[in-house]
């Protein structure tokens, strides 16, 4: 195996493990949260959400400003994933210790978080470092991204069902494990140093990231909204336990995760305009039509086809970020790409979560699948007018 080959698939891990961590808890949020001292109600899941999303969007930036400014990735890494494992492991053993007040919890969450999110995002910095093509490095880190949510939320369903608080002890060590797997790759981050100002102006000096943001945070709109509302939807509607439900949403990250790569390296050669937006179309409308199915089988088999549709667009997205970012600007490009994405997957949680309770799940389903058509719609002249969706020739060239 090539030295390129070889820490992609590292890197790969370290994202795989940090999403397998995060989705261990959805599945039986109801509980872990009546377990640590609030109610199963729809609205303390949302806080416990929002805090760790809210913290995400707070620290992202920091992180990717900090790696560019010092031209590392690896230390930072190290620091977030260990701070990650020490925040999930207060949170198990708060219960023990009578110390479970809800407003405690909260306040670790939002620490947590923020370790959190160095680890995942400079992880896929990380990757945007590597040769051997854009879209093979970004469905290298879809599929683990896809990979982590598929696994997370079935093996969370059932260390659930043996206690509430099972799935944070297995993050904590989880994360524990990242600190150690990531030191054995080459930090490859363009040297250079900067001050922190300097790289946070990335964005305003490439505008065109706006166009991957908007579709980064629409995109994982749907995440949040499935991993709150389409859990809360399946119990509801098909009167499914936690372990079931976790199993519903491996049925879309399955597909999701194993298509990344081959959808990557697609996108490389046909360019992302395609993937992007028909798939971002179609996308929408099977999410609608999720909520309209009054057989469990037919929600199942929908979960499948977006799975699939989802695979077609995420890489092409995130390889679009590395085309139009400069080298030494991926650690912010990439920060920002995630904060987008963070904001979009803490919206899909509080956008869903109000709608299906106000209304009902239906409309949530709807109004979450026609956003998604929305942007595909809203963008299509840009990638036309200003050919975001062409590959550049030594990208899509490269075979490593």
């Amino acid at each position: 195996m090539s030295s390129t080959r070889r820490e992609r698939v590292l890197l790969a891990a370290v994202i795989y493990v940090v999403l397998l961590a995060q989705v261990l808890l959805y599945p039986g949020l109801g509980r872990l949260v009546a377990t640590l001292g609030a109610t199963t109600d729809l609205q303390p899941r949302m806080w416990f959400l929002g805090a760790e999303f809210g913290a995400f969007i707070l620290f992202v930036g920091v992180w990717g400003a900090v790696s560019d400014a010092t031209g590392r990735r690896v230390p930072w890494i190290v620091v977030g994933a260990l701070g990650g494992a020490v925040g999930y492991g207060i949170l198990a053993l708060l219960p023990r210790l009578s110390l479970a007040s809800f407003e405690t919890v909260l306040i670790l969450r939002v620490v947590q978080g923020a370790a959190t999110i160095g680890a995942f995002s400079l992880a896929i910095t990380m990757l945007m470092d590597l040769d051997g093509g854009h879209g093979r490095n970004m469905g290298a880190a879809g599929i683990a991204i896809g990979l982590g949510t598929a696994m997370g939320a079935p093996i969370g369903g059932q260390l659930t069902e043996l206690s509430p608080v099972a799935p944070l002890y297995a993050a904590t060590v989880l994360l524990a494990a990242v600190g150690l797997l990531v030191t054995l790759v080459e930090d490859r981050a363009p040297q250079g140093r900067r001050s922190t100002r300097e790289a946070l102006a990335t964005i305003r000096r490439t505008p065109t990231l706006s166009i991957p943001y908007a579709f980064g945070m629409i995109d994982r709109m749907t995440a949040g909204f499935f991993a709150l509302v389409g859990v809360a939807y399946f119990e509801s509607a098909f009167d499914l336990s936690p372990g079931e439900s976790g199993i519903m949403l491996a049925l879309f990250f399955a597909p999701f995760a194993l298509l990344q790569y081959p959808m990557g390296a697609l996108s490389d050669r046909i360019g992302r305009t395609i993937p992007i937006v028909v798939g971002s179309s179609l996308y929408g409308l099977g999410i609608a039509a999720i909520g309209l199915v009054e057989r469990v089988e037919f929600a199942g088999a929908g979960m499948v086809v977006i799975g699939v549709l989802g695979a077609l667009l995420a890489p092409a997205t995130m390889a679009l970020v590395t085309d139009v970012a400069n080298d030494i600007d991926r650690g912010t490009a990439m920060a920002g790409f995630n904060l987008f994405g963070s904001v979009g997957f803490f919206a899909g949680f509080l956008l869903g979560g109000v709608i299906a309770d106000a209304y009902s799940y239906p409309l949530a389903f709807l109004v979450v699948g026609g956003l998604e058509v929305l942007i595909a719609i809203v963008t299509l002249p840009a990638f036309l007018k200003l050919g975001l969706g062409d590959v550049p020739t030594v990208t899509a060239g490269s075979s490593d």
